[in-house]
């Protein structure tokens, strides 16, 4: 089966072309800023340059590999990075799903696409909503959410209004190898950077206090991979993990893991203007339809990017 997979540069992507060749499918992976080392991509598949704000290129793309199955995960990610450029995120998350779905649309292709959003679309969630069900208002609170928000109704109205068979997934924290900016890669990277004397013996943080469902970016692509085949075409789907962590406790985990002896220090330049106390998904919506279940502890997930970044570095 030939399969398309835009931001195949990201941390997903690149655990998501791994997966597919283990798959045995035709695989082309697309990406513009990667976020992950790119010659580390899996060399069975096939990676192109391709900014998905590109109409032109991006129909020429799909044009001349027609695929069956496309994975949207192209995205500026990064709330902090929405702030400063607003119109960079709303180009990118908004114009290029535009794109993908005009091309889609006009090469009268008939492809699965799945379409990567993000739990930052709900916005401020109090505890007596958690875990956050898919019927709750959104209220973003950020550029990006925003951005995502578009990105799900558009997909929404494309299948409605032409039929492209579309799968959307707000996404909750996500983490694994390979992963950049969030809190996980951020301890474990400092763990590996003060274990090897490359950084002082302080580990610098934000808020402790906050709460995440941390889902392994292993289980969540074995989500996505079953969704084209169990869920409903012009759904919309939660995907989070089954518990909600306190930081400071992930803190604790890695501090079990490592020799390491360092000082904690909270980084005001770490705090967030607006941090979610809780983040936490109830998934079982997608459950019930596919059977899918959340399958590596937090405790591997920890582990292995601690190894990863110790070969990295």
């Amino acid at each position: 089966m030939r399969v398309l997979v835009t931001g195949a540069g990201g941390m997903m992507g690149a655990h998501l072309l791994d997966r597919l060749v283990d798959l045995c499918h035709e695989i082309v992976g697309i990406d513009f800023v990667p976020t992950t080392d790119i010659r580390e991509l899996n060399k069975k598949a096939k990676y192109i340059e391709c900014d998905i704000r590109d109409r032109n290129k991006l129909t020429n793309l799909l044009n001349s590999f027609k695929p069956e199955i496309i994975f949207h995960l192209a995205a500026q990610s990064y709330p902090n990075v929405s702030w400063e450029r607003p119109e960079y995120t709303i180009e990118t998350n908004v114009l290029g799903t535009v794109n993908l779905f005009e091309a889609v649309k006009e090469l009268k292709l008939d492809p699965i696409i799945i379409n990567a959003c993000t739990s930052g679309e709900y916005g401020f969630v109090s505890e007596n909503e958690v875990p956050v069900k898919e019927t709750k208002e959104l209220k973003p609170l950020h550029p990006y959410g925003v951005s995502k928000v578009a990105q799900e109704l558009l997909a929404y109205q494309y299948f409605k209004n032409f039929g492209i068979k579309s799968i959307s997934f707000r996404i909750f924290n996500t983490t694994g190898p390979k992963k950049v900016n969030d809190v996980c890669s951020d301890f474990t990277r400092q763990i590996v950077m003060i274990e090897k004397g490359l950084q002082e013996p302080i580990m610098n943080v934000g808020n402790l206090t906050t709460r995440r469902a941390i889902t392994d970016v292993r289980d969540l692509n074995e989500a996505l991979i079953i969704a084209t085949e169990k869920a409903i075409f012009g759904e919309t789907y939660n995907l989070s993990g089954e518990k909600a962590y306190l930081i400071k406790d992930i803190l604790e985990m890695l501090k079990s893991m490592t020799e390491a002896k360092f000082k904690v220090y909270q980084n005001t330049k770490l705090m967030r203007t607006t941090d979610e106390p809780i983040i936490y998904g109830d998934s079982s919506k997608f459950k019930k339809e596919t059977n899918w279940q959340q399958k590596i502890p937090i405790e591997k997930t920890l582990k292995d990017m601690l190894d990863y970044w110790r070969q990295k570095l």
